[in-house]
């Protein structure tokens, strides 16, 4: 009798056992919007940093180095995985130094002297952890649905993501993290809990209420979702087994020309995308001054368009096929990029001299500001499709009883580079002593991916 906690690839799961998988992208996303890109990242930039600038090179060093751990562990414990059989205990390994590193966060106060170490330590840390989880619960997707519904379930998935990033930051914004100089929140109220705006525990809370919302929305996966069965194979077993399958897999995928070359394109514009993620919100509080009230909005914003064109593109994925929507996201992307470069403090297009706001503007009171908010607005509306099409794809093409080495190649392929487009935008940040410099290296890797991924013939 088949275990009701284990299942096999011909066998499809349950409505409930869906959800629960679902569920892990919720439980992830506010570390990514809250640490990683909209109230985390710029606090470090703006307040721990001695600059911007600095800022930005810092936390693009702490993001290769995530990256460079990333490429060495991924395949190799996915191969592991598949070797033993089970991806939940995986996830909950991750899980725990996801919740202890995030938690750390909240150490990182203003006029510390060991701040910044503990905010880049425990952010890298935190990265690795959350990525390699994600290695684990992707591979799973063979065995919750059929082919023809990759798309769909990979495109639902990261619209929940975005729309947990969006609750998690309206309740931080509107209910915890404060203005400095306010001394209120995005709604007009004092912060619970009695948290110091002087002090932006408002803005470290973002560590600890990542971990604590994972651990809550977590949980289904965990009782609700069926795992792999085992292998009956010992953990020192498939430790062999499993270096010896990433050899083999590597070699595989060179051989099969549809997968080898996708895998190399995934690794360029992936790295982009990381670092669009990465420096969005660094990117505004260092050019135009937002502060908490600007960059909240802009990430509510992104996060609604963001579940919008993941919900759209999934099926489109699974209507046009996942080169088509990847293709389009790549160009959507280096037009993106394009623009931004284009921006100054009261220039567009380069060249354009815009007007000053004045205070009865309003937010996003220049041309310059609203120009980088529509171009943010459409970052969010293709990073889901972008994302989510890639692992469709994989889940077509490789043996679903694979699945797991090779969802482990695709984040080597998503991060073996990830730590050189952060790494390019911090030494050109540094070099040229202008945050404009950024956009520019993502260009370059943009064109690069598509490029390759145009000669993918199989989809």
């Amino acid at each position: 009798m088949r275990d009701a906690n284990t299942l096999t690839p011909s066998q499809k799961a349950s409505r409930p056992a869906i959800l629960g998988w679902l569920l892990f992208d919720w439980a992830c996303q506010p570390f990514f919007t809250l640490v990683t890109t909209f109230v985390f990242a710029p606090y470090f930039a703006s307040a721990l940093a001695s600059d911007p600038v600095s800022g930005q090179s810092l936390w693009g060093y702490a993001t290769a180095a995530a990256g460079l751990v990333l490429a060495i562990l991924s395949p190799v414990l996915g191969s592991i995985a598949d070797a033993t059989g089970p991806k939940k205990p995986w996830i909950a390994a991750c899980g725990l130094v996801l919740v202890i590193a995030c938690s750390a966060l909240w150490y990182a106060a203003p006029g510390q002297p060991s701040a910044i170490a503990i905010a880049l330590v425990a952010f890298a840390f935190a990265t690795v952890a959350v990525e390699v989880a994600a290695v684990f619960n992707n591979a799973m997707i063979p065995h919750l649905v059929p082919p023809d519904r990759y798309g769909r379930l990979s495109g639902t998935g990261w619209a929940m993501g975005y729309l947990g990033g969006l609750v998690s930051l309206v309740i931080v914004l509107g209910f915890l993290a404060a203005d400095p100089v306010s001394m209120k929140t995005v709604f007009g109220l004092d912060p619970l809990f009695g948290l110091d705006p002087a002090t932006r525990e408002g803005d470290r809370i973002t560590g600890p209420f990542s971990a604590l919302w994972f651990l809550v929305f977590v949980l289904p996966l965990f009782l609700v979702t069926p795992d792999v069965p085992r292998s009956g194979m010992s953990l020192g077993q498939a430790a062999r087994k499993g270096l010896e399958q990433v050899k083999n897999t590597v070699a595989d995928a060179r051989r099969h020309a549809s997968v080898g070359r996708f895998l190399l394109a995934n690794m360029v514009y992936q790295d982009a995308l990381v670092a669009l993620f990465a420096f969005g919100g660094i990117y505004g509080a260092g050019v135009f001054g937002w502060q908490a009230i600007e960059l909240g909005l802009f990430g509510i914003l992104l996060t609604i368009t963001g579940t919008i064109g993941a919900l759209i593109g999934g099926r489109l994925d699974d209507r046009l096929g996942a080169k088509p929507v990847i293709l389009g996201a790549v160009v959507l992307l280096a037009l993106v990029c394009l623009g931004v470069l284009s921006l100054g403090r009261d220039t567009i297009f380069f060249v354009v001299p815009t007007a000053a706001p004045t205070p009865d503007d309003g937010l996003y009171g220049s041309a310059p500001e609203k120009v980088f908010v529509l171009l943010g607005l459409v970052i969010g509306s293709v990073a889901g499709p972008l994302q989510a099409s890639s692992r469709s794809l994989l889940a077509r093409l490789v043996p679903a009883q694979e699945a797991g080495r090779y969802f482990g190649l695709l984040a080597l392929s998503g991060k073996v580079t990830s730590f050189l487009a952060p790494l390019a935008v911090a030494i050109a940040t540094a070099t040229f002593q202008t945050q404009a410099a950024g956009p520019a290296v993502l260009i370059l890797f943009l064109l690069v991916g598509f490029g390759l991924l145009s000669g993918v013939r199989r989809v």
